[in-house]
């Protein structure tokens, strides 16, 4: 099992989404790959939304470039 902590490095507003710099999640992962290049950023999209309350998953492809992605455990 993997830990990650996905960050946004850079402040997007898109589709009426705004993320901030610094908005942060952490996902356990059960392999260890890069979670949002898995399964179309599923535990991303489903991390933002249980943190922040958002839903990311129409501006999800956008976001490549400004997340970061770090692997904890």
């Amino acid at each position: 099992m993997a830990l990650y902590q996905v960050t946004v490095s850079k402040t997007v507003a898109s589709n009426g989404i705004r993320l901030e710099s610094g908005m942060q999640v952490v996902i356990p992962t059960q392999t260890t790959t890069n979670p949002v290049s898995v399964n179309g950023g599923k535990d991303v999209i489903a991390a933002f939304q249980r943190v922040f309350g958002i839903d990311i998953s129409s501006i999800f492809h956008t976001l490549g470039a400004v997340l970061k992605v770090e692997k904890i455990i």
